[in-house]
């Protein structure tokens, strides 16, 4: 794959409170909220019909916004959380969603948006891996990655997410992939668009086209 090395290996980058103020004013910015970018992005993950999410990664809460209410999102950035809670939403730092009574109940989909390309590949499945068994028996489990252009433009990406690394870290914790999907434009407009992603749905195997 010819994406650029992101400059910063460091999975900490994403855990402080710098990160969240960077992900708080990217919402923020006038276009932005003017125009309302992210509406097509919205539209296009409930078109996958989740049902109630467990949305891992979830940063300051924008995916949870789309979801279903009773959805829940997870982040490893302890300020993240706080945003996301201030906004409405029921999110836990993994150590809080461990001890809570929501880790007793059985969710429809997992989502995983704009977090594997943070970490390793054995980091990725290993994350994956820890979360399917909050998935209920045919649930699907869903991973939205940037593209080229995207990858670079973030020194916190660690390394590319495409179509064939997404399929094998899902194959490896025995999901079958059912759906790929360059979103919202072809892949090779992924090149330049950074906010060009790969959208991939997978289920467990044995339960593929339920």
């Amino acid at each position: 794959m010819a994406y650029a090395r992101a400059v910063s290996v460091d999975p900490e980058d994403t855990s402080g409170a710098a990160y969240t103020a960077r992900l708080a004013a990217a919402d923020a910015r006038w276009w932005k909220r003017l125009l309302d970018v992210q509406a097509p992005y919205r539209r296009n993950l409930l078109r996958l019909r989740p049902g109630r999410t467990l949305d891992i990664g979830c940063g300051i809460g924008r995916n949870l916004a789309a979801l279903e209410p009773a959805s829940i999102g997870v982040d490893h950035n302890e300020h993240s959380v706080a945003v996301a809670r201030g906004r409405g939403f029921t999110a836990f730092t993994p150590g809080e969603f461990a001890a809570s009574p929501q880790s007793k109940t059985l969710f429809e989909s997992l989502l995983f948006a704009h977090v594997l390309e943070h970490m390793t590949y054995d980091a990725a499945e290993t994350l994956v891996a820890t979360y399917l068994p909050y998935l209920e028996a045919g649930g699907t489990v869903i991973v939205i990655t940037p593209q080229a252009a995207g990858f670079r433009s973030d020194p916190t990406h660690v390394v590319p997410f495409g179509f064939s690394e997404i399929d094998r870290t899902l194959r490896a914790v025995d999901l079958v992939p059912i759906r790929e999907q360059s979103f919202p434009f072809p892949r090779t407009v992924g090149r330049w668009f950074r906010y060009n992603e790969h959208v991939v749905v997978a289920r467990r195997k044995g339960e593929a086209g339920r």
